[in-house]
């Protein structure tokens, strides 16, 4: 059965995967660098990793198999999920794979460009919204059915 990766740090819709999870009896590893409260629950459990760079992403990409769910806003760490076999959906609901994951690293690496070389540089970042809430709790409940119905 597949199982539900979350980056933990910094992960707003952290309930919202549990409630789905629970429901459809999905196992749910939260990976932190520590810092997150345990949520009490037996198919929900904590995976703390040592402080340093990537090392979350890390023990994710090396633990996970074909078809787990990752939900991440960590693009470079999708890309690498989804070269295992991964599904990747973001806290906004959308929804990282194959046919889009090269256009999204191209753009973040561009903006990373553009903010090292532009100390001036505005990037105007939206806040997360009830919508990218609803968003993301609907298409966890499909990507889950689509699990279920082929394993």
């Amino acid at each position: 059965m597949s199982k539900i990766y979350i980056d933990g740090d910094a992960c707003p819709v952290k309930k919202e995967v549990y409630r789905v999870a629970i429901r459809h009896k999905f196992e749910v590893v939260v990976v932190s660098n520590g810092g997150i409260r345990p949520y009490n629950h037996q198919l929900v459990t904590m995976h703390v990793v040592s402080q340093g760079l990537d090392m979350a992403d890390d023990w994710i990409v090396e633990v996970l198999i074909h078809n787990d769910l990752v939900i991440t806003n960590d693009i470079p760490l999708a890309a690498r999920c989804i070269a295992k076999g991964a599904k990747i959906i973001k806290p906004d609901g959308k929804i990282l794979d194959c046919s889009n994951i090269g256009g999204v690293l191209a753009n973040r690496n561009l903006m990373t460009d553009l903010r090292s070389s532009d100390p001036y540089f505005q990037e105007k970042e939206r806040g997360f919204s009830k919508k990218d809430r609803s968003n993301f709790l609907n298409m966890l409940e499909s990507e889950c059915q689509k699990i279920l119905k082929h394993p």
